[in-house]
């Protein structure tokens, strides 16, 4: 029986958004300067993660969901659920909207749409994230973006970190500049761009815009989500239960000392991101340490475990 987390090796993405922080905070060797996103656990084929560890060290994480589906709790499903992300947003990113499960597949043949949800590890003073907007009809929506009235359509909202925000597909959204949030959504990369600033890449070409597409998929009006966590706390750990819901559970864990042992749910697995600190989690039968950047899979044939040290994760499972 596999007893010991399984380490992930991310993959990177270069953004024109992008910058260093994954390399200067979290340790990362990335491939440029412009570097935008971390994909830590992932089974996406457009950024495979791959395992450091054990047994199936060198295996993608899509070839261990195929092969190995005891250690996820025999969950059903061909695609692997979930994609965890870090992104270093130094420039705005692109208003845009992700389609719902029905939308991603009738327009682009895909089983899942994206909704997903944001932690702010950090950010500028003053930095905001757009969130919603404020048509009532389809037509008005139609008419603000074919008009450019991004002030009166788009909702604002200002961030600090620790923040939380769940975004359900259909939402209009962006990542403000200097951001730097961890992102949990289905396995999807379909985005449909709205808006972007009108800027050009290094040979200036603009970006492509998805406006037809995005206009078909935006809720409206617009569906706002609130967010109401709940914390329990035992011997060294205190969890933040920010939202359980169809597609994902995600929590922040504090540690804080040594825990008590941590019995598991049979039927889950647990995807671990270490956003702060270090420490060890003990099994039953060895000591693993794990610092801040790790991002690791807790599978279902661990049945329970101890951690040590004082470190900050956000935990999620489907």
């Amino acid at each position: 029986m596999y007893q010991e987390p399984i380490f992930l090796q991310p993959a990177f993405k270069e953004r024109i958004w992008g910058g260093n922080q994954l390399q200067t905070r979290f340790g990362f060797s990335i491939p440029s300067p412009h570097t935008g996103e971390c994909w830590g656990i992932s089974a996406h084929p457009e950024g495979l993660s791959r395992v450091k560890n054990g047994p199936l060290q060198g295996k993608t994480l899509d070839e261990v969901w195929k092969n190995h589906r005891e250690l996820f709790a025999n969950q059903p499903g061909d695609a692997f659920p979930l994609l965890i992300k870090i992104l270093d947003a130094q420039k705005d990113l692109s208003v845009q909207v992700h389609p719902d499960d029905k939308m991603a597949m009738k327009l682009e043949g895909y089983p899942f749409g994206k909704t997903e949800c944001w932690y702010i590890i950090d950010c500028d003073e003053g930095a905001e994230i757009i969130l919603g907007h404020h048509a009532s009809s389809k037509e008005e929506l139609k008419q603000m973006i074919r008009d450019e009235q991004w002030d009166l359509l788009l909702k604002k909202v200002s961030v600090k970190p620790g923040d939380f925000f769940y975004v359900t597909s259909g939402t209009i959204h962006a990542i403000g500049k200097g951001i730097m949030i961890l992102e949990t959504q289905q396995s999807s990369d379909i985005t449909y761009r709205v808006y972007d600033y009108d800027r050009t890449d290094a040979n200036g070409n603009k970006r492509p815009l998805h406006v037809e597409k995005s206009i078909a998929v935006t809720n409206v009006p617009d569906l706002e989500s609130t967010i109401h966590p709940a914390v329990t706390k035992t011997k060294g750990l205190a969890i933040k239960q920010f939202v359980s819901e169809k597609y994902f559970t995600v929590q922040e864990w504090s540690i804080n000392g040594e825990t008590d042992e941590l019995k598991r749910n049979s039927g889950d697995f647990l995807l671990c991101s270490v956003i702060d600190g270090g420490g060890k989690m003990v099994t039953k039968d060895r000591s693993v340490s794990f610092t801040k950047g790790d991002f690791f899979i807790l599978p279902a044939t661990i049945p329970s475990f101890r951690v040590q040290g004082n470190s900050r994760w956000i935990v999620s499972h489907p």
